[in-house]
């Protein structure tokens, strides 16, 4: 189904209501936290976290601005210059940052896989769920390819296999695993609620997705957890 197209699902009022409102507050809060960043100032240590802090703001909504302001906020270099040393932070804080970041591999890869399928009318078995499924995972995993290289101080080839280890060794299990439970969400609704696939026009579409992302969170946290008790995953919030 073309973007402009009507979709041909009937809705019921207070679900459209309902997706129009959670759409609008997590815009909204990614939108404090862009202004946090780049308005007021408070710059992150480590970049990515300037885009995983407004990302989880887009289906997390005013929690994620939350989240950000206790843990986040504090790491930056305003924050410190006028109030000194930022709270410690626990172990359960530093779970779920390092879940937050795989979870934002996964929330850019889903809306890149979305322009990308629906924007070329791609379909495979005569549907549009499976290479958006495919494309989901595919960016997710690129995303957190581009994020481990971002952070890489060599250079060349050197820079790209360190990133390809450190993807590898931190980030794919928990991406997979967020993946699994966001895709089979998406599975399940299409497949056995709507029985058709909503066009990205349609606002109950975002409000699916974002009840999937946050789903795929939960699924992600325990082998996030695993992974820092293995030493495989490094420090978000005060690295460089």
């Amino acid at each position: 189904m073309p973007w402009g197209e009507k979709e041909t699902v009937l809705q019921s009022t207070w679900l459209v209501v309902l997706s129009w409102v959670t759409l609008l507050v997590g815009l909204a809060s990614t939108v404090v936290i862009v202004v946090d960043h780049f308005v007021l100032r408070y710059r992150q240590p480590v970049k990515v976290m300037e885009i995983v802090w407004p990302a989880t703001a887009l289906y997390f909504g005013p929690a994620g601005v939350l989240a950000y302001r206790r843990w986040g906020r504090p790491q930056s270099s305003r924050w410190l210059e006028r109030h000194g040393t930022p709270p410690k932070i626990s172990r359960h804080a530093v779970t779920i940052i390092e879940t937050l970041h795989c979870a934002t591999h996964c929330v850019l890869g889903a809306i890149i896989a979305t322009v990308v399928v629906f924007g070329f009318s791609l379909e495979m078995f005569d549907k549009r769920l499976w290479p958006e499924f495919i494309g989901d995972y595919v960016a997710a995993v690129l995303v957190g390819f581009a994020f481990r290289y971002s952070t890489e101080v060599d250079s060349g080839g050197r820079r790209a296999r360190a990133a390809v280890r450190r993807f590898l060794k931190g980030d794919l299990l928990s991406v997979t695993v967020f993946e699994v439970a966001l895709l089979g969400w998406l599975a399940l609704m299409e497949l056995a609620v709507f029985h058709e696939t909503l066009p990205p026009g349609d606002p109950v579409f975002w409000l699916i997705v974002q009840i999937g992302l946050i789903i795929g969170f939960l699924a992600a946290w325990w082998p996030t957890q695993w992974l820092i008790r293995l030493g495989a995953k490094g420090e978000l919030l005060g690295a460089p």
